[in-house]
C-alpha cells in the first residue's frame, strides 16, 4: 500500500490526471517549466525527469514502488530536482528525451527516466527501474546515488555525454533531403512490408505486436492501386485476428494498445483514443471491400461496436461530474484495483454465475476454461472461432455478452484520463466523418461535427490552437500534429457534408503552420512553433510512431487542398515537404507510411465532383454510390454550380445535365463525360481507383 504523507507537492495545481496521480507523492515534484530549471541551477543539482502517462501500467508500478516510498523519495529530493511530465500533454518534451535514450542504445518506452543538467541537456537515462536489485538490474536507489556521484565527481564525463547527445539530437532534427518520390515508391514499400506479415496470426514481426495502422493503410492502398491480392490479404489477416483476439474488448467494444503475444490473445489492456481512431478507418475500408462477405460483416460489426464504446464512454466532461463537452477523452487505464487487466478478465465460475446453464455454449465460443488462458483467468476471445456462427447462435451470444457487460459494469473501473487533446480528437473526428456515410450513421457525423466545434470554440486562443484542455483549462501550445490532424479532420468533414466552412478552417490552420512551423532553410514542418518555449532542439521528422507523423499527415492535407482548390501554393509547399524528407526513405521506409501515402495522394489522386442541389435525391444517390467502395485517395467536392469550382480545376465549367445532378470523375487535368446514373458512377469509381 502507498505510504501516507501529509501534504501535496506542486503537481496539485496541474490539470493532467497523470500529474495529479503524483500530487501527493513524498517526492518534491516540479512540473516541466522554468521554475524547475532555476531551482536546479541555484542548487547545483542535476534534474531527474520522469515521463509517463495515466494509462501506463509500468508507470504505476514504479510510482507505487519508488515514488510513494518515503525513503526513496527522500533520496530523490536530496540529490535531484525532480520533474514529472505527462507525455500526452508534452509530446515535444517526450520526443526529445526518447530520442536521447535511443542514442544511448537503450530501448525507449514509459516510464522514461532521464537525468539532465540544469540546462535540460540529457546525460544518462533508462525506463523502469525496480526499487531494489532484481532481474540483473540495479535498484533505483543505487542508480540515484551513482548518478549523483558521477555528476559531482566527474563533470568532464558528463560534459562529453552532453555534447555528443546534443550534436546527435541536432542531426536527427535535420533529416536527409532528396528529390521527388516516384509514384511506385509506395507500392514497392508495401510489397517489402507485406513480406513481414505473420502468415498465421497477422501483424508485423513477433511479440509484442502493435496494430501499426499506418503500415496497414499503406498495404491496403497499394492493393487498391495494383490489385495484388497478398497486400489485401495481409491487412485482412491482421485486422481479423486483432478483432477476434483479446486485443478487442468483446463486451464493451474498442481495441487495446497492443498485444504481448504473437497471437493477439493477451493485450496490454489500456485503451487509447488514437489507436481506435486509426483502427476505425481500417474497419471502414474492410467493411467496404474485404474479400469475403463474412469478413465485411465482421469488420462492420466491430466498427459499430467501437463507435458505440466511443460515444458511450469516451465523451469528456465539461467539468468535474458535468455533462459531456462533445469532445473525446484520451485514455482508459490498463489497471484497476492495482492489477493489470482485472476489469476485463473472467473466471469460469463468474461466467457460470451470470449465464447459468448457457455458460457452456458461451465458454466454447469465447475460450473460457477452468484453468484460464492467462494467469489463471480468461481473456475473452474468438481466435479459435474466427468465422461467425449461424444467425441464431450469434444472436444468443450477443444476448449473453450483454449480460456479462452489465455485470462487469459493477466492477471497479480502470482509471480514465478525461483530458481533451487536439491531435487525438482530430484523428477520431476524421475517422468518424469517413465512417458515418459508409454505415449510414448520421449520429456519428453529428458527433464528429460536435467534437470539431468544441476544438474550434474552446481550444483556440487568439486564433491559435492549444494542445490540451481539461475541465475548462487550456494547457500548452499546439504542435504540428494538432494542426495537421485537425486540418485532416476538417477536410474529412468537408467531403462528408459539403460545408465549405470546414475547407476554410483547414486553409486557416495551414496558414498558421506555414507562418510558425515551417523550416525556411530546409523545408518541412517543425513539431513546435517558432514563438513557443525554446527546447533543447526543435524536433522535425516524418516517421510514424503510435500516431502518424505530423509531416506525413500535413502532406496529405496539402495534397487534398491542392486538388480541391487548384492553388499552386499548396502544391509548392507539398513538393517542398516531400523533398525535405525523401532522402530518409531508403533507410526508414517502414516508418514513413503516412509520408508515402501523402506522396501518392499528391501525385495522382482521383477526384469526384458532383454538381447539383444538396437536397436532390439523385445527389444523395451519387454520394451513396461513392461510399459503397473503398477509395481512400478519392477527393470529393459537391457543388451547386460550376462557379463554385476554382478556374484551374479540371471540372470547371462542368454543369448539370438537363437540370439534373451530374457527376464527373477527374484525374490530372482531364475529366470524364457527365455520369447521370448512380450505378454507372459506382462502376466507374472501381475502375478509376486502380
Amino acid at each position: 500500500m502507498p505510504e501516507s504523507h501529509a501534504s501535496t507537492n506542486r503537481l496539485a495545481a496541474e490539470t493532467s490526471p497523470y500529474l495529479l496521480q503524483h500530487a501527493d507523492n513524498p517526492v518534491d515534484w516540479y512540473p516541466w517549466g522554468e521554475a524547475a530549471f532555476a531551482k536546479a541551477k541555484a542548487d547545483g543539482k542535476p534534474i531527474l525527469l520522469s515521463v509517463g502517462y495515466a494509462a501506463c501500467h509500468w508507470c504505476h508500478v514504479m510510482a507505487h514502488e519508488s515514488f510513494e516510498s518515503s525513503d526513496i523519495a527522500g533520496l530523490m529530493n536530496r540529490l535531484f530536482v525532480n520533474v514529472k511530465v505527462d507525455r500526452e500533454e508534452r509530446p515535444d518534451v517526450d520526443q526529445i528525451y526518447q530520442q536521447a535514450l535511443a542514442l544511448m542504445n537503450q530501448q525507449g518506452g514509459w516510464p522514461l527516466t532521464m537525468f539532465l543538467t540544469p540546462d535540460g541537456a540529457p546525460f544518462w537515462g533508462g525506463t523502469y527501474f525496480p526499487p531494489d536489485a532484481r532481474w540483473g538490474r540495479p535498484g533505483f536507489p543505487e542508480i540515484l546515488e551513482r548518478i549523483a556521484q558521477v555528476y559531482e565527481e566527474k563533470p568532464d564525463d558528463i560534459d562529453k555525454n552532453v555534447v555528443a547527445l546534443k550534436e546527435a539530437l541536432g542531426k536527427l532534427s535535420t533529416p536527409e533531403a532528396g528529390g521527388q518520390v516516384l509514384p511506385e515508391a509506395g507500392l514497392q514499400a508495401a510489397q517489402r512490408l507485406a513480406r513481414q506479415i505473420d502468415p498465421f496470426h497477422g501483424g508485423l514481426g513477433e511479440a509484442p505486436k502493435f496494430p501499426q495502422p499506418a503500415i496497414l493503410k499503406l498495404l491496403w492502398q497499394a492493393w487498391l492501386r495494383s490489385g495484388q491480392a497478398p497486400l489485401r490479404q495481409g491487412v485482412e489477416l491482421t485486422l481479423l485476428h486483432m478483432s477476434q483476439g483479446g486485443l478487442y474488448d468483446h463486451l464493451g467494444g474498442g481495441y487495446a494498445r497492443y498485444a504481448t503475444d504473437e497471437a493477439w490473445l493477451v493485450p496490454h489492456f489500456e485503451k487509447m483514443l488514437y489507436d481506435n481512431a486509426q483502427i476505425l478507418d481500417l474497419l471502414t475500408w474492410g467493411a467496404q471491400d474485404a474479400s469475403e462477405p463474412w469478413k465485411r460483416a465482421l469488420f462492420a460489426q466491430r466498427a459499430r461496436e467501437t463507435v458505440d464504446w466511443l460515444l458511450r464512454e469516451m465523451l469528456a466532461p465539461a467539468g468535474p461530474g458535468g455533462p459531456p463537452s462533445g469532445a473525446f477523452a484520451a485514455t482508459y487505464d490498463a489497471d484497476s484495483e492495482g492489477e493489470e487487466g482485472k476489469f476485463y478478465v473472467w473466471s469460469a465460475a463468474e461466467v457460470q454465475e451470470v449465464l447459468g446453464a448457457e455458460a457452456s455454449v458461451f465458454a466454447e465460443w469465447y475460450d473460457v476454461t477452468t484453468d484460464g488462458n492467462w494467469e489463471a483467468t480468461n481473456i475473452l476471445n474468438r481466435l479459435n472461432r474466427l468465422e461467425p456462427g449461424d444467425p441464431a447462435t450469434e444472436a444468443k451470444l450477443a444476448e449473453q455478452r450483454a449480460r456479462l457487460f452489465a455485470r462487469r459494469a459493477d466492477r471497479i473501473w480502470p482509471g480514465w484520463d478525461d483530458k481533451v487533446l487536439a491531435d487525438w480528437n482530430g484523428l477520431m473526428i476524421a475517422a468518424l466523418a469517413r465512417a458515418a456515410p459508409v454505415f449510414g450513421e448520421d449520429d456519428w457525423l453529428t458527433a464528429a461535427e460536435r467534437a470539431f466545434a468544441f476544438v474550434v470554440e474552446e481550444m483556440q486562443e487568439d486564433g491559435r490552437l492549444r494542445h490540451s484542455w481539461r475541465h475548462g483549462r487550456l494547457k500548452h501550445p499546439a504542435t504540428l500534429d494538432d494542426y495537421a490532424f485537425m486540418s485532416d479532420a476538417a477536410l474529412a468533414l468537408f467531403e462528408a457534408t459539403g460545408k465549405r466552412v470546414y475547407l476554410s478552417q483547414a486553409e486557416t490552420w495551414v496558414a498558421v503552420l506555414d507562418r510558425h512551423y515551417w523550416d525556411t532553410e530546409n523545408g518541412g514542418y517543425f513539431l513546435t512553433a517558432d514563438d513557443t518555449e525554446r527546447l533543447l532542439v526543435r524536433p522535425k521528422h516524418a516517421h510514424d510512431n503510435a500516431t502518424p507523423s505530423g509531416n506525413g499527415v500535413i502532406l496529405q492535407v496539402l495534397a487534398r487542398l491542392w486538388h480541391l482548390t487548384g492553388q499552386a501554393s499548396y502544391r509548392e509547399r507539398a513538393d517542398a515537404t516531400v523533398a525535405a524528407f525523401s532522402g530518409e526513405l531508403a533507410r526508414l521506409f517502414s516508418a514513413m507510411a503516412s509520408f508515402l501515402l501523402g506522396s501518392e495522394l499528391l501525385h495522382d489522386a482521383p477526384q469526384l465532383v458532383v454538381v447539383g442541389d444538396q437536397s436532390d435525391p439523385k445527389m444523395r444517390e451519387f454520394l451513396a454510390s461513392r461510399w459503397q467502395i473503398s477509395a481512400p485517395t478519392l477527393v470529393i467536392q459537391t457543388v451547386t454550380s460550376e462557379e463554385n469550382l476554382p478556374r484551374l480545376h479540371p471540372a470547371y465549367g462542368k454543369s448539370r445535365v438537363d437540370g439534373e445532378p451530374a457527376a464527373y470523375l477527374c484525374r490530372g487535368t482531364s475529366c470524364s463525360l457527365p455520369i447521370v446514373d448512380a450505378q454507372d458512377l459506382k462502376d466507374s469509381l472501381r475502375e478509376l481507383r486502380g
